[in-house]
């Protein structure tokens, strides 16, 4: 990181945790679009992923003082963003009354080519998933946390996560080959 930006950075967290409101503001400018970007992967849609945004900011400026400089702020922020996802995830699941799938068998492990897929066409693909499965999804595919991690942070087993993983996979490489099967479909013609 070159010295301006450590100098940006140190300024940003230190009017951050006085509570400046402008420096708050610059912070959420800087950021946003990127943190969206990872709300997004989580959301349904990007209404969804815009109340996450919102929801993680406020949290960033309540636990600026959690901060403790050991990593990047900015990866502390995306850390931010990630468990709001996850709290939003929670509280849908227990509004909705889901329950545990360990007890499905896991399918074989595939990953699928994306050469030509497109980031947009991706997110799209993702966003349609099932809530639980987009979460395993991106937690693991994405933010490459373990199967226990991603147990202990959603509250289910670890036979759960591989599951939905499985099954996350499974239905994102049936719409790939869909998607697929379309683009030879319109080029034949």
């Amino acid at each position: 990181m070159n010295s301006s930006r450590k100098v940006l950075v140190a300024d940003l967290l230190d009017g951050c945790r006085r509570g400046d409101s402008k420096t708050q503001e610059l912070l959420y400018k800087v950021l946003s679009n990127k943190m969206l970007g990872v709300c997004a992967r989580y959301a349904r849609n990007s209404y969804e992923a815009e109340e996450m945004l919102q929801l993680g900011f406020i949290k960033v400026f309540r636990k600026i003082n959690d901060f403790r400089e050991e990593g990047s702020f900015e990866g502390w922020i995306r850390r931010v963003m990630v468990n709001t996802a996850i709290e939003v995830y929670r509280k849908e699941q227990k509004s909705l009354g889901l329950v545990d799938l360990s007890d499905v068998h896991d399918a074989p492990q595939q990953m699928f080519a994306m050469d030509s897929l497109e980031v947009k066409d991706l997110l799209a693909m993702v966003q349609e998933l099932s809530v639980g499965y987009r979460l395993v999804f991106n937690l693991y595919a994405i933010e490459g946390y373990s199967h226990k991690e991603i147990a202990q942070q959603l509250g289910i087993t670890e036979g759960a996560s591989k599951s939905q993983l499985s099954r996350a996979r499974a239905v994102l490489r049936e719409k790939l080959s869909r998607m697929e099967a379309k683009k030879y479909e319109s080029n034949v013609r």
